[in-house]
């Protein structure tokens, strides 16, 4: 098996109640969010960015990002204590005007199911093929429930999606499949390796027929092994062939020291948070 399906797919079963709280005040727990698309319920973690609270009339773009559990809080993540820090970065870069203060959403994955839900196709040997399914109940279900319960910007420059890994990928197929709702990618280490590098072809079949381009942050660390950093500059020479415009549209970077695990893309948050999601200026 590939050893990024091992180090990233947690087990957990997400609909079981983990923990009282979450680990900050602006952090809100929901549980058991289910779906008429798929199987299985999870739960979703929201970000909240300092003065939401204040500012009782203030709307702000929204960031859904996968495997939600690993996000911010180390109780729940694949390895213990360790996650993303994505609320550190965010307020860090917020606070000093870096960033535009958004809301982000974190997906916690299906457990055992993660593999079939974050991949387009059905491989052979693993099984999958989900994808489509997940993104209907995201566009479908989550995001306007989500649209209820928080002041969210429901425009399509307003709204990322992204993920790490297996997560990356399921990120990019739903920003090529349904253009229409996402502007903006965040695409961690993306398993470009997935059935033969499916992802590619697919790739260069909806490029055409994408009128507005997704900004998109790529990167990937060159301590995750020759084959990963070679498939995910694969992709980078395939999206600039396909029209997104390095600096502009797309930024890709190859991590100096980045590995494969929650520590390395918790480095990566806040550049890009600050290349997709800017401050506006004043």
């Amino acid at each position: 098996m590939n050893p990024e399906l091992k180090s990233t797919a947690p087990e957990q079963d997400a609909s079981i109640p983990i923990e009282p709280l979450p680990p900050h005040p602006r952090l809100r727990l929901h549980r058991s969010f289910s779906s008429a698309h798929l199987p299985d319920s999870r739960n979703v973690i929201v970000y909240l960015p300092p003065g939401y609270e204040a500012h009782a009339s203030r709307t702000y773009p929204a960031l859904y990002l996968h495997d939600g559990q690993n996000l911010f809080d180390g109780r729940t993540s694949y390895v213990a204590g360790r996650t993303w820090e994505v609320r550190e970065s965010a307020d860090a870069a917020i606070e000093e005007g870096e960033v535009e203060p958004l809301i982000i959403v974190g997906i916690y994955n299906a457990g055992s199911r993660r593999i079939a839900e974050y991949t387009p196709d059905r491989n052979r040997q693993l099984g999958g093929g989900e994808a489509a399914a997940h993104g209907r109940m995201i566009t479908q279900e989550l995001m306007p429930w989500i649209a209820q319960q928080y002041r969210v910007r429901d425009d399509r420059t307003s709204t990322g999606i992204g993920g790490s890994s297996l997560g990356g990928l399921v990120s990019l197929y739903l920003g090529l499949s349904v253009p229409e709702r996402f502007g903006k990618l965040a695409l961690l280490s993306p398993s470009v390796w997935w059935n033969q590098k499916s992802i590619l072809g697919y790739l260069n079949e909806r490029a055409p027929e994408i009128w507005e381009r997704p900004r998109i942050w790529l990167d990937v660390g060159d301590g995750e092994g020759t084959r990963t950093v070679r498939d995910v500059e694969q992709l980078a020479r395939r999206l600039k062939a396909n029209g997104w415009n390095p600096h502009h549209t797309m930024h890709f970077e190859r991590v100096a020291g980045g590995t494969h695990d929650e520590s390395s893309w918790a480095l990566r948050v806040r550049p890009m948070l600050k290349f997709l999601f800017p401050a506006k200026p004043q």
